[in-house]
């Protein structure tokens, strides 16, 4: 992999440009299995070891199911982050489902640990946003954030996204809920 992305005369890194590349059932069912090799058959496009990862595997096992029970699920859960200019997945990201009957959707995204402080993450949070605001049904954008976990918050609250709670996740703990009507990224 090549070393961070050129400063922009600014002195700030040039944006990212990517697309969040949506999978196929037995891409899902695969990556959950820890298959690379058939993940990489199933896949539109080429996924390195991180996607394979343990610490990826609950997510994959859980879209797995999801997109089994509810095929139309698929194009909304979550996918990999495709840089364009690179032709390279570095992570994932997409929403937990379709919107809930109040037009909520909830944004998740992990960036492949080698691409980190490249901003993807950033890139990938503007392109569901941009989609969320588009989307006729969807009113409200969520992200949960562990307490601990900074960047990410430091991240959301660039794009408005305010506290609304807190709530258990069996997976990952404790988490800050916060929220951004969809409107604000139009």
């Amino acid at each position: 992999m090549s070393s961070a992305e050129p400063p922009s005369t600014s002195g700030r890194r040039a944006p990212q440009h990517v697309r969040i590349v949506h999978l196929s059932l037995p891409a899902y069912r695969a990556l959950a299995d820890g298959d690379l090799a058939a993940a990489n058959a199933a896949s539109p496009v080429l996924l390195s070891e991180c996607f394979v990862a343990p610490e990826w595997r609950g997510t994959w096992r859980m879209r797995s199911e999801q997109v089994a029970q509810d095929p139309a699920s698929a194009g909304w859960v979550t996918g990999v982050i495709w840089d364009e200019r690179r032709q390279l997945a570095v992570g994932r990201a997409g929403y937990h489902g379709p919107p809930d009957e109040s037009g909520m959707v909830e944004i998740g995204y992990a960036v492949d640990p080698a691409c980190r402080r490249r901003g993807y993450a950033r890139a990938a949070l503007k392109a569901l946003l941009h989609r969320a605001a588009h989307e006729p049904g969807v009113r409200t954008v969520r992200v949960s954030i562990s307490p601990d976990n900074m960047a990410s918050y430091a991240l959301a609250s660039q794009y408005g996204f305010v506290k609304t709670g807190e709530q258990w996740d069996d997976e990952d703990g404790l988490e800050i809920i916060y929220e951004v009507p969809a409107s604000h990224h139009q």
